[in-house]
């Protein structure tokens, strides 16, 4: 119920009348610990000694790491989770890095990507090599086509069309080199992506520095199309078909994708609000199951050494041996499919049992319960993933699925951090509020917050959620003051927050 000026003005005189605000509560929800042993020891030394290096979270470099790597296993092995069920799972992940403007996580995707980049410069340089030998290739075929021409006149002369036509097929035509080996895109169309897909073992990875513009895009309906190609994506063993008049039909015989980029909270906050209105809640950004926001790095020291050159060639070694495994395929081309071994299937049975109940339940969040839901899919790519590091050989070792689930523990509290933030947007936009309160007029209208665009606080809804949890926690007083038309309501602050330019 509002209160008037006059009842405000008179406490105000006398503050022993107020009484002191009541703490926020908290927005974020913890977040488990990251433990070094979670990752494979090939890789472990380089992700840690450059989280040290850059004073950024550790998550940021191994999610990147993992979802590169699981697109260099691509096609050439695949999980059976059940025993007997044919159900398969391909080792695509898809991450994303959520922190502030400055949590460092461009310079972590960058600085875990420099054994991809390597892979391709080669496969570039090999490419304008080949291309140089099939100009030069081109070049004597015109010349023995022109021999041949003059022959094949002389023949048909004679009357000699058979002859003639021998001597012009005499000349073998050659073929252009293939494509160059393409492991990330970048900003590709669906149908490029597409023709990337069929010409590679491996699976291609997104590599965005902000992942904000693209899913934006898939939020739009003129893209409807594009979004449930990245849908199919996910799976990663499914057949996808389209078909355009300037490319025709281009039949993707095995659909994967992997993803990692960066994002900012503020930018992903709204669409996790889009799909629980159910606007737009197809399951793409449950299918972000490494997305990680992980505690900011608060101390800070001055760091200035080179990397670990042991730990840097086992990290970059481990790259080259996945991109050139071959684990071979059946007499239909299918690749292998591994199990678990006997010890690992109990792990993943009493796992996916207590995850499956749970979720059936009342007892957790409809979209955080759809996206654990797709957490088996992901337990068993990591599973995969860290069998084929350590080198399992036909099957994942208990220790490879063990890792797996302390992952799934780690991703678990990182998804309910992330849900959490977005559906309590009220918390965040009253701490927003409050500390750029300078900026704003005493007293405070809602409609001045709106226009000043801040994040989370763009919309009336927004504005108004934010100021009514101030009330409730005294920060602010509702006062209703009569204008000609409707009332209007001003927002004054407890004296003990009161702006400077009030206060002094």
């Amino acid at each position: 119920m509002s209160n008037t000026l006059e009842s405000w003005l008179d406490k105000s005189a006398d503050l022993l009348q107020f009484p002191k605000p009541k703490p926020l509560p908290e927005s974020l929800s913890g977040v488990a610990k990251f433990d070094p042993e979670m990752l494979p020891l090939p890789i472990r030394g380089y992700i840690m000694d450059t989280a040290q290096r850059l004073q950024c979270p550790p998550e940021y470099c191994a999610v990147t790491s993992l979802t590169l790597l699981a697109g260099l296993v691509g096609h050439k092995v695949r999980l059976r989770p059940k025993q007997h069920d044919d159900w398969e799972v391909v080792a695509t992940l898809w991450a994303a890095l959520v922190g502030g403007p400055s949590a460092m996580k461009s310079p972590a995707l960058s600085a875990m990507r420099f054994p991809i980049d390597a892979i391709e410069a080669a496969a570039r340089r090999q490419h304008e090599e080949a291309l140089r030998h099939y100009e030069t290739e081109q070049e004597l075929q015109e010349l023995a086509k022109a021999e041949a021409k003059k022959k094949a006149k002389g023949f048909a002369a004679k009357g000699n069309m058979d002859a003639a036509r021998a001597t012009l097929e005499s000349v073998d035509e050659i073929a252009p080199p293939p494509a160059p080996l393409r492991l990330t895109i970048n900003d590709a169309t669906v149908e490029k992506a597409g023709e990337l897909m069929n010409s590679a073992e491996c699976h291609l990875t997104i590599l965005r520095d902000e992942l904000a513009g693209w899913l934006a895009k898939m939020q739009q309906e003129e893209y409807a199309s594009d979004r449930a190609f990245y849908l199919e994506a996910f799976n990663g063993d499914g057949r996808f078909t389209y078909d355009r008049i300037g490319r025709g039909t281009v039949a993707i015989e095995r659909c994967a994708l992997n993803i990692v980029g960066g994002i900012q909270p503020s930018k992903l906050a709204p669409i996790i609000r889009s799909a629980t209105k159910g606007t737009a809640n197809d399951g793409l950004i449950q299918r972000f199951q490494l997305a990680v926001w992980p505690d900011p790095v608060r101390h800070w020291k001055w760091i200035d050494r080179k990397p670990d050159p042991e730990a840097k060639e086992h990290y970059s070694q481990v790259f080259y041996r996945l991109h050139s495994l071959s684990l071979g395929t059946d007499e239909e081309d299918n690749p292998p499919c591994w199990h678990f071994t006997p010890d690992a299937q109990a792990m993943f049975v009493e796992w996916a049992t207590e995850i499956n109940l749970e979720c059936r339940s009342d007892d957790v969040a409809p979209l955080l319960a759809e996206h654990l839901l797709k957490m088996p899919k992901t337990v068993g790519s990591l599973a995969l993933l860290f069998a084929v590091i350590q080198n399992d050989e036909g099957e994942v070792s208990a220790a490879a699925t063990a890792r797996a689930l302390e992952w799934a523990d780690l991703l678990r509290s990182h998804a309910e951090r992330l849900y959490s933030a977005a559906l309590n947007r009220d918390v965040e936009g009253a701490k927003l509020i409050i500390k750029r309160r300078e900026k704003l007029n005493h007293p405070t209208k809602p409609r001045d917050i709106q226009q000043k665009g801040w994040p989370g606080l763009d919309s009336a809804n927004a504005v108004r959620e934010a100021l009514a949890l101030l009330v409730d926690h005294g920060y602010l007083t509702e006062i209703e003051t009569p204008t000609t038309g409707r009332p209007r309501i001003d927002y004054y602050w407890h004296p003990d927050y009161l702006p400077k330019q009030e206060g002094k």
